[in-house]
């Protein structure tokens, strides 16, 4: 296999991500996995997979995104040639063979990732170890109902129920025998691609101490962009926790067992920007390239956000941020023009791979 350098490695599978992700019309981006066909999302977690390898991997060698989509419809052949009689079954027997072939005889499981588990948030792992998040194993569900499909040999209408718990497997059903309670378990093509980003985001993110607050307020935190008084309670390991990132990340040392991955979440960040789902994804990406010292990119995508923030007239009471991340904003907003004021302040440049649409939205 040919060897290329690590940075050509991550421009070709980036560039193969927003490849998938141009695809995705306003009529793609809800629809069903089940039933999707603009997007190839084995492809998209592939390039996704691909692209943080070369980040962390010291091979030269870039991940065979074409051989695990081999893997994929290997599975979906394999399963032909030993349940070819579940074709002529009624969809509920079919579905249910098809369980079973996928998470008993191939021995397919879940597993709640984390950062020390995180194989199971990529699909090329979750192909070798047969271990992965809800996301993945719904994934590579579609993945095998899409095969059939285009082979012809599923001639109903089958949805996949994703679960919102964190133990159940991705089940399918007959659509026509749904209920009004199956539609929000129901993935979307984005909504798909948003959790599988959201994992990795949350998994690798830098400041992990503290998961009752959103991981804006953590990094806020670690800058001291929080007043304090508001703060109820801090423990010691919180305090170590934030200094010992970004002491971390002032040594250059982007990664920890512990304590994330700065370069796989910066990543996370900019997929999730190109995606444009929601604009805190540029907060949050700003934030992280604050604490990396990169202050000008920093300030321009906090504008960014600022700017399309107060003009959206689609805001969801939801989605909204709170008075704390209101107030981290406008400080963090206020020490970058202090920052960028100094005299003698030398400009830290980050290699974003956003491509050419570095102002979504």
């Amino acid at each position: 296999m040919m060897q290329i350098s690590p940075i050509l490695e991550i421009l070709v599978a980036r560039d193969g991500f927003c490849s998938e992700i141009k695809r995705l019309s306003d009529i793609e981006r809800e629809t069903s996995i089940s039933i999707n066909r603009g997007v190839d999302l084995g492809k998209a977690a592939l390039y996704i997979a691909a692209e943080d390898d070369s980040l962390i991997s010291h091979s030269s060698v870039p991940l065979p995104v074409d051989a695990f989509i081999e893997r994929l419809d290997d599975l979906s052949m394999d399963y032909c040639s030993h349940y070819s009689s579940a074709f002529r079954a009624s969809p509920e027997i079919f579905l249910e063979t098809l369980e079973r072939y996928l998470y008993i005889n191939k021995g397919f499981r879940r597993t709640n990732a984390n950062l020390s588990e995180s194989r199971a948030l990529y699909l090329h792992s979750v192909l070798t170890h047969r271990s992965g998040s809800a996301a993945m194993l719904s994934l590579i569900y579609s993945e095998i109902l899409k095969m059939l499909r285009l082979w012809g040999l599923l001639d109903f209408d089958v949805e996949i129920f994703f679960p919102l718990d964190s133990h159940s497997l991705p089940r399918g059903y007959h659509k026509q025998k749904s209920k009004e309670s199956d539609q929000p378990h129901i993935m979307t093509s984005q909504s798909l691609l948003v959790e599988m980003l959201r994992s990795l985001k949350d998994a690798f993110w830098p400041f992990q101490h503290d998961n009752t607050r959103s991981l804006f307020l953590r990094a806020a935190h670690a800058a001291n962009c929080i007043d304090r008084s508001n703060i109820v309670t801090e423990s010691g390991f919180e305090l170590a926790s934030a200094k010992a990132a970004q002491h971390r990340l002032e040594r250059g040392v982007w990664t920890s067992v512990r304590f994330g991955d700065m370069r796989r979440a910066l990543s996370a960040c900019e997929r999730l920007i190109l995606l444009e789902t929601d604009l805190t994804e540029l907060r949050d990406y700003s934030i992280l390239l604050y604490h990396c010292g990169f202050y000008e990119q920093s300030l321009q995508y906090l504008k960014l956000y600022q700017d399309l923030e107060s003009s959206s007239t689609e805001k969801q009471l939801s989605n909204s941020p709170s008075n704390l991340e209101e107030d981290a904003v406008e400080k963090l907003m206020v020490r970058l023009n202090l920052i960028l004021m100094e005299e003698g302040w030398s400009c830290s440049t980050h290699r974003s791979f956003l491509g050419n649409n570095s102002e979504p939205w």
